[in-house]
């Protein structure tokens, strides 16, 4: 029997299919490679320095320098050997106002080289911070000086984009404020969830090198779990690093690869949760980060509904959920109305063991201790897949003036992740690319042709799921399903897109969005 295929079956109905619906009379064909030279857009391109002109301007600077660097921590009662920014396992929360310019110094104290990623900016193509396409990494014991406009308002984060760092803790949440913010809210809570192994069972780099075998060379193909819950965790069965068996019916079957000792709420195990001081009545807006490697969290609080607000920074219509989930890099705008006691804010590793909390209190009663919280999150549970953009920033009708369509391929069997059949090598990172031009409305239709969900994000722009879906640039693509969705290529340079599992990405689903001169 094929490992694979015995791992990644689905183990019931799952979901109905998501496929979005494409335009169809006009939608040109895919396009054929261009022949001869191609003049690409390169980062340095006067034309990148005029599109960052162009950006929307306060004249005011915020300048925050970050240091990345070793460091040791408190994890679950370990102390940990791992790396962060500014010498904290939690990385500083960084917050501007739209149409603010960032300045960040960045220090590598490191002994590798490094660089900073803006996850989910349309910012200058130089500064995506993306080794190897848009800038050369930082040197060990080197410095560079991220310098760009913020056009867009709304919860970001930042993350280093080599390899494994960002599984060591380089990352933190940024946070660009609306100076006409329509939210009406009490309070804010900056949440971010990952999860954890880096000096408790290995280093995400012996993980790398235990999957890079793949399952067809672990001599067993390991536990299933052959239940119908959809949200409980699956106990499963775990080899050093590899989890076998976890399972959820929301993202269409298996879960995930890893087997993680902890998950964590702002840095912190369930064992010392954070606290968060409140009054009954006021709200409190809720800016939640997934930054995990290779978990999807179910977002809720127990026995009360929240309600979505944006999905990745931008503003959604607004609908009252039990729980949303997030893919690794997704974020979601929840509001609370906070009740008196002790309330928590609970995120379950979705079909894995573990859990992650923190609570709001009001300053009476007793918080809930971790094992006597729920193990699931029920009701009406929802992606940013399932959401509706908000009017505001609703693309214009349009005709898309090219498609491109990318199948995600490998397995387990062999580790072999890639864009249709084609693992990316970051030594050559413009073989294979999808041209488009300046001006373009691009549709690209994301067909997940493997047993594995993805969650695929695009550097440097925000795209909207058809149907009038939802403004974002991370989205859950099932197994065997499709999504399409659309973007304006307003921003020129070259843009990487893949799957935002850290494992999958390191093992080759990744492509570059090339503009062409």
């Amino acid at each position: 029997m094929n490992p694979d295929l015995s791992r990644r079956a689905f183990l019931g109905a799952g979901l109905a299919a998501t496929t979005m619906a494409t335009i169809a009379a006009c939608t040109p064909a895919r396009p054929s490679p261009a022949a001869g030279p191609v003049n690409r857009i390169m980062p340095d391109n006067p034309l990148v320095a005029a599109a960052e002109a162009s950006r929307p301007s306060t004249g005011a600077t915020v300048t925050r320098p970050l240091a990345a660097g070793t460091l040791t921590a408190g994890v679950g009662g370990h102390r940990v050997a791992t790396w962060g920014y500014n010498n904290s396992l939690n990385g500083p929360v960084i917050r501007a106002k739209a149409g603010d310019r960032l300045n960040v110094p960045l220090s590598n104290r490191l002994e590798q080289p490094t660089t900073v990623h803006w996850h989910g900016l349309a910012l200058r193509n130089n500064m995506d911070g993306v080794q190897g396409l848009t800038q050369t990494a930082v040197a060990a014991g080197g410095s560079m000086t991220y310098d760009f406009r913020l056009p867009h308002p709304g919860t970001y984060w930042y993350h280093s984009h080599v390899e494994m760092q960002r599984e060591r803790g380089l990352y933190g949440a940024l946070i660009i404020e609306d100076p006409h913010e329509p939210l009406a809210y009490d309070q804010e809570w900056v949440i971010v969830l990952d999860d954890w192994l880096d000096g408790i069972t290995g280093t995400p780099d012996e993980v790398v090198k235990e999957l890079s075998r793949g399952m067809g060379n672990t001599g067993t193909m390991g536990g299933m779990n052959m239940g119908s819950d959809t949200a409980s965790p699956s106990t499963g069965m775990t080899m050093d690093h590899m989890l076998m068996g976890s399972y959820s019916a929301f993202l269409g079957g298996d879960a995930g690869d890893v087997s993680y000792p902890f998950h964590l709420f702002n840095s912190r195990t369930p064992d010392r949760p954070e606290t968060f001081s409140s009054k009954p009545g006021h709200r409190i807006r809720l800016r939640v980060i997934n930054a995990a490697g290779d978990t999807a969290y179910r977002v809720g609080v127990p026995g009360q509904q929240v309600t979505i607000t944006h999905s990745d920074g931008y503003p959604v219509q607004h609908q009252d959920l039990d729980a949303v989930v997030l893919g690794m890099g997704e974020r979601a705008d929840l509001l609370l109305t906070v009740k008196p006691g002790q309330t928590p804010v609970l995120a379950l590793p979705e079909g894995k063991p573990g859990r992650a909390y923190g609570i709001v209190s009001t300053g009476t009663g007793s918080a809930p201790a971790a094992a006597d919280l729920p193990r699931t999150l029920d009701g009406t549970v929802l992606d940013g897949g399932n959401l509706k953009a908000d009017p505001s920033v609703l693309l214009a009708a349009k005709a898309p003036d090219i498609v491109h369509e990318l199948h995600l391929t490998g397995g387990m069997a062999k580790y072999d992740w890639g864009i249709n059949g084609r693992r990316f090598d970051m030594n050559n990172p413009l073989a294979g690319t999808f041209d488009i031009r300046q001006g373009n409305r691009v549709q690209v239709r994301f067909i997940n042709d493997t047993t594995m969900w993805h969650p695929m994000h695009l550097h440097g722009h925000t795209f909207q799921l058809a149907g009038s879906g939802a403004r974002k640039d991370t989205v859950i693509v099932r197994p065997r399903q499709t999504v399409t969705v659309e973007f304006e290529a307003d921003n020129p340079g070259q843009w990487l897109t893949h799957c935002h599992n850290a494992y999958h990405a390191q093992q080759g689903m990744m492509g570059v969005f090339s503009y062409l001169a």
